[in-house]
């Protein structure tokens, strides 16, 4: 049986892509990479809707040779290695770009539940639109928030309006470029 954690970066006013679903400005330094990449490694399934998909599809294609930093080859393989659940009713299983991928056209609670259930270890939902429900019903287990120092001033909220946590800080990691991360889990 997995666990479920939800993964985002977000802006100091908590949005996860501007107003223009430009989102660009997420990109990691080296140091928070790294730590990408020890959570990644934790995760057996990685469960997100088409867009997000699409975005890491980058992961999908990366080459493995010298070429390219260590730490994104490391972080393909590693993605390569994760099973997905793509929730869209507009793609087709033809647009899938890996044979560890499903798609599902919604993603009701019990069937998120089937999901980490027969997991072997991390649910990593990703994506506020797609783990917007999950949230809301108090299922996740882990937050890793990626907090970068920017106001964006509106576009795509990282955690649904609607929600009320109450949370405990559990680690948290201050880098160089004012970047915070920081990790809850529900009281």
């Amino acid at each position: 049986m997995g666990t479920l954690s939800y993964a985002a970066t977000v802006s100091l006013d908590g949005y996860a892509a501007d107003a223009d679903g430009d989102f660009q400005w997420t990109g990691p330094s080296d140091a928070v990479f790294a730590v990408h990449l020890d959570r990644i490694a934790t995760v057996s399934t990685e469960v997100l809707g088409r867009k997000t998909y699409a975005g890491m599809d980058y992961w999908e294609t990366y080459p493995d040779d010298a070429d390219g930093p260590e730490a994104a080859r490391e972080f393909a393989r590693r993605w390569r290695g994760i099973d997905k659940v793509v929730v869209s009713s507009t793609m087709s299983p033809g647009e899938l770009q890996s044979d560890r991928a499903r798609l599902v056209p919604e993603l009701g609670l019990d069937e998120l539940r089937r999901i980490v259930d027969g997991a072997a270890g991390v649910v990593e939902i990703f994506g506020p639109t797609t783990a917007a429900a999950a949230i809301r019903a108090g299922l996740i287990e882990d937050f890793h928030l990626f907090v970068v120092p920017k106001v964006v001033g509106g576009g795509l909220r990282a955690l649904p309006d609607d929600v009320r946590l109450d949370l405990d800080l559990v680690e948290h990691t201050i880098f160089d470029n004012g970047t915070a991360y920081l990790h809850y889990r529900p009281r």
